[in-house]
């Protein structure tokens, strides 16, 4: 019998819980509070399959409108006439920040669900977040991925994920007590010596 790889079955969970995220959303647009066992329906997909994702409908509710701020890598590089991968990183920095600023309060609650959902266990494979800043990222270095080499590529997405997104934010407001202009000078800094770091190394 042939078996999925992981690597399949990890985008398969991934689309799952983006359906219903995106299912949500149309529900919440159409002026309903739907119930999880709704979405799942909306989605075409079980409400067992559905319980194992989100632990409550609030969870699912309060991640939704994310899901729909958050711009895809295409339309955010469409109209992007450079390949310098500094500046597509910031671009996408940017987008990231305004959402969060935008979406502050149910970003939040999202923290809070996903920290829940991982602690009560028996989660499984489940993803906990959708992850929506790596394909971004990996989007805006597109540009240089053959010359960085696939675990160069991948070890400076990952040290970007920790700059770009929620966490880092949280702790430029609440730990660091900085203001946006502030953080956002930090972010760039911080953007400029990795992707420069990285790309050094890919000549040595």
């Amino acid at each position: 019998m042939t078996t999925a790889r992981p690597g399949l079955r990890e985008n398969q969970r991934l689309r799952t819980r983006k359906d219903l995220l995106e299912a949500a959303a149309r529900l919440v647009r159409q002026g309903r509070n739907p119930s999880l066992e709704e979405v799942a329906e909306a989605a075409m997909i079980s409400r067992a399959t559905a319980y194992r994702y989100f632990p409550s409908v609030e969870a699912l509710l309060s991640e939704a409108p994310l899901d729909v701020a958050m711009p895809e890598p295409g339309d955010l590089f469409a109209r992007v006439g450079t390949d310098d991968p500094v500046a597509r990183v910031k671009l996408v920095d940017a987008a990231v920040a305004q959402v969060i600023a935008n979406e502050a309060t149910a970003l939040r609650m999202m923290l809070v669900h996903s920290l829940q959902f991982r602690l009560k266990g028996g989660t499984g494979q489940m993803p906990a977040r959708q992850n929506r800043r790596t394909p971004l990222i990996e989007a805006a270095l597109e540009p240089v991925r053959k010359r960085l080499g696939a675990a160069s590529f991948d070890r400076l997405v990952r040290a970007l994920a920790l700059v770009i997104g929620t966490e880092g934010a949280i702790v430029f407001k609440d730990v660091l007590e900085l203001d946006d202009h502030e953080a956002k000078a930090v972010r760039q800094w911080m953007i400029g010596a990795l992707v420069g770091a990285a790309l050094q190394d890919a000549k040595d």
